[in-house]
């Protein structure tokens, strides 16, 4: 795991944006792993702008979300559907059959979820898994006690959860109580992946995902076994890290970073 310390929440998205710009240019037909939240959408917007301005072709990627919540059609404001076609996929050029959501309105959710994982299967895995995380520690909504080795499938959600996303569709009663995730091992069987969190209020998860113990508690610690993963904080995220001055020093002298800086 890397940790790269940025001085603010811009500052963040924007690297974490540019690695993904330079990931897709290399490899047009990429397969993408794409998070929701409102810490995604400075990413999105900086992609959409770099699509504009700089012509980044998103023709050929393909793109799978982590999660859809249970009971939403795609043109429900609330659903992750809406939101990606919101923020990215009406603003670039990705052909929309190449963008993929869970079905939160399939009659069978196993089957969905089984479907789900074989679509990724037939696409050799995700190639670049791009990740928030919530005050739970979840990636995606792997809530607590989710299995180092799960797969797609349906997960309640803390009330911690539908709190911190209540404000996102509407208030605690238009909040979905389940969702369709992808699982800690689909996640982890990702050929790279990029965190992205920013601000004071992740800064505890963020030390505990980081620097604590692997758990089941707190999915986002499962990061640590994958073998090409960033994390890209802001100060404020990072304020609760004990080892801040190692992580600036890699990103400082590595040479893989100095084209970003």
């Amino acid at each position: 795991m890397e940790v790269i310390v940025r001085n603010t929440s811009s500052d963040a998205a924007s690297l974490t944006a540019a690695i993904v710009a330079k990931a897709l240019s290399a490899r047009p037909n990429l397969v993408l792993g794409l998070a929701t939240g409102r810490t995604m959408e400075a990413v999105y917007n900086l992609l959409a702008e770099l699509y504009e301005n700089e012509g980044l072709d998103f023709s050929l990627a393909t793109a799978f979300n982590l999660d859809e919540y249970v009971g939403l059609s795609p043109d429900d404001p609330r659903s992750y559907r809406f939101y990606m076609d919101k923020y990215l996929f009406s603003r670039v050029n990705i052909d929309v059959r190449n963008t993929h959501l869970p079905n939160g309105m399939a009659e069978d959710l196993e089957e969905e979820c089984r479907r789900y994982e074989q679509e990724i299967e037939v696409r050799n895995g995700i190639d670049f898994q791009l990740l928030g995380v919530g005050k739970t520690g979840h990636i995606g909504f792997n809530e607590p006690l989710s299995a180092m080795r799960s797969r797609t499938r349906v997960k309640a959600l803390t009330p911690e959860t539908i709190v911190q996303n209540a404000a996102l569709v509407g208030g605690p009663g238009r909040m979905p109580h389940r969702a369709i995730t992808m699982g800690v091992g689909t996640i982890l069987e990702c050929k790279r992946c990029v965190l992205l969190a920013t601000g004071i209020d992740k800064a505890d998860v963020i030390a505990r995902a980081v620097e604590g113990p692997i758990t089941s508690m707190i999915s986002a610690t499962a990061l640590q076994l994958h073998p090409k993963c960033t994390v890209i904080v802001d100060e404020a995220a990072a304020s609760g890290l004990e080892h801040q001055d190692y992580y600036r020093w890699v990103f400082e002298n590595e040479p893989e970073w100095q084209v970003y800086q």
